[in-house]
């Protein structure tokens, strides 16, 4: 009995131990999270850490990511950080019920480890940025190593902390549930913090009026739309437009302070432009679809929107800056962000007089914060991480053998044309459409080429044109539509596209890595033999 008493003292203090060490991960995150709300919200240590793993993922791991957890991959690394971060407390813990110094110790290494991360940031607002991860980490130190003081119900003394008679659980519990409460008080009040400093981004969007384009969109022709069930519509709703960045909170730039510096090689007049100056120049509206490089094939990461912005040509024009093919030094336009990414452009695409812009608005309003309020960069035809800058702060002229840009160190092409590609939308893989009519519909897409003929293929059958919908621009995706006679059994159907080269999408196989995907994209149905109710199944 003496064993079994002496087991479950041991088990008890280990779990009181290990409740200490939690709390005390919890009172370190509340305690950033308040002093980067006072400091800078981007510099909290979540944020700082899950940056630092992402600048230092191989690009086949992000590939994946993006893949498997879609647009929640940046909740699923903060999830897995936080996790990581409990279980560490947890440890840290039941450390200290042996070595409370020690615990306390890991405590604040996990705390200059945060710091590490947000000095090395390429947008690091300097030493002050470390102050959220050592703060919380002495906080959470000082929290363990009182915790774990406590956390011997039996009174019996250990390891150097031998004063002769310990507190009794209930004064454990009490300072415990005093702890968690602060932890909390804390922590929301960090965010209620942290949100009335994104408030004045806030209320500067909600003011802005977006004035007239002087070259507004043509309106879109009948015809571009199909009737048909399933199909993507021609202008993605911003609520479904696609999101692919880096950025794990989402930077919130108020538009009064927001500035655009423009030089480099090559550009003898440098101008530093406000955002009520660039709403002052002749504005262009287009419809253009975007397409992130991390699409696979038959993927969901692109879209198509109207755009409002200001012609950037006209903008480099205005600076003194030609391109490469009029003499011009610069060959590489690099866009940074207020976050400090970097993509870098070829100058020749951007002033070839296709309808590169600097955008501010989207659908008929501002930008929203996810897809880069204020400003934005994107140029048709070229894949978004090479284009299509949020959040844009910075434009330097330099040459693609001097720099190489956030995606290119991490092994992805510098140029990086959209390949022509074309997706089924219906019927969804796996689907069990009744036997008979089917339509089969999608769109295909060539910025900058247009679509001129889709073609669908049935089993190993011939390939069969599919009817176009009108195409209101070569900048923009195009719907296509194929009537099938569905027989029973399984089918799998396929979709190739010929863009306005002439040029016929390739059945190569690539990954997404280093330059976009390619291929043919197919869809298996199962047609019943026996009538009934078709279902559409799962989306891939």
């Amino acid at each position: 009995m003496a064993h079994v008493s002496s087991f479950r003292t041991t088990v008890t203090r280990a779990g009181l131990k290990a409740l200490s060490g939690l709390l005390a991960g919890c009172t370190a995150l509340a305690v950033a999270v308040l002093t980067a709300a006072l400091v800078r919200p981007a510099a909290g240590p979540v944020t700082v850490v899950g940056g630092a793993v992402i600048d230092r993922t191989p690009a086949a791991v992000k590939d994946f990511a993006i893949r498997t957890f879609k647009e929640h991959d940046k909740l699923v690394l903060q999830l897995g950080i936080l996790v990581l971060l409990g279980l560490f407390a947890i440890a840290l813990g039941i450390l200290a019920l042996r070595h409370r110094r020690a615990g306390a110790a890991g405590v604040l290494l996990f705390g200059i480890i945060g710091a590490a991360a947000a000095l090395s940031r390429p947008d690091s607002a300097g030493a002050a940025d470390a102050l959220p991860s050592v703060a919380g980490a002495v906080a959470g130190a000082a929290v363990l190593h009182i915790l774990a003081g406590r956390a011997d119900p039996t009174g019996t003394p250990h390891s150097a902390d031998r004063s002769g008679s310990g507190p009794s659980r209930r004064g454990f519990l009490n300072a415990a549930a005093a702890t968690a409460a602060a932890a909390a008080t804390a922590g929301a009040l960090g965010q209620v913090l942290s949100g009335q400093r994104g408030q004045g981004a806030v209320t500067s969007r909600n003011a802005l009026r977006l004035p007239a384009p002087a070259s507004p969109a043509p309106a879109v022709p009948a015809g571009t739309q199909l009737k048909v069930d399933g199909i993507s519509p021609f202008t993605t709703p911003v609520r479904d437009f696609y999101r692919v960045d880096t950025a794990l909170s989402v930077p919130m730039v108020d538009a009064g302070t927001w500035r655009l510096r423009l030089h480099g090689k090559g550009v003898p007049r440098p101008r530093t432009y406000t955002l009520d100056e660039l709403l002052q120049r002749p504005l262009i509206e287009r419809d253009i679809t975007l397409t992130c490089v991390s699409n696979e094939v038959g993927g969901p990461y692109l879209g198509n929107a109207r755009w409002l912005g200001v012609p950037l040509a006209d903008l480099l024009a205005e600076c003194g800056v030609k391109p490469p093919s009029k003499g011009g030094d610069a060959d590489q336009l690099v866009a940074r962000s207020v976050d400090a990414m970097t993509l870098g452009a070829p100058v020749e695409d951007v002033m070839d007089g296709r309808d590169a812009m600097l955008a501010v608005g989207m659908n008929g309003e501002p930008l929203p914060f996810d897809h880069g309020f204020p400003v934005r960069m994107l140029v048709p035809g070229l894949y978004g991480y090479v284009s299509a800058c949020k959040w844009i702060t910075d434009i330097e002229l330099t040459t693609f053998d001097a720099y190489d840009p956030y995606w290119v160190k991490r092994k992805w092409a510098r140029r990086a044309p959209v390949k022509t590609q074309s997706r089924i939308d219906t019927p969804k893989p796996f689907a069990r459409p009744a036997a008979g009519p089917v339509t089969v519909a999608g769109v295909a897409w060539a910025q900058g080429r247009g679509i001129t003929r889709v073609e669908v293929r049935i089993d190993d059958g011939p390939w069969q044109d599919a009817d176009l919908a009108v195409q209101a621009g070569v900048d923009t995706w195009r719907q296509w539509s194929y009537p099938w006679q569905a027989t029973p059994g399984g089918h799998t159907i396929t979709v190739r596209a010929t863009d306005g080269t002439g040029q016929v999408q390739t059945e190569q196989r690539a990954r997404t890595i280093p330059d976009g995907a390619s291929g043919w994209h197919s869809v298996f149905v199962t047609v019943p033999q026996n009538p009934g109710r078709p279902t559409q199944g799962p989306a891939r």
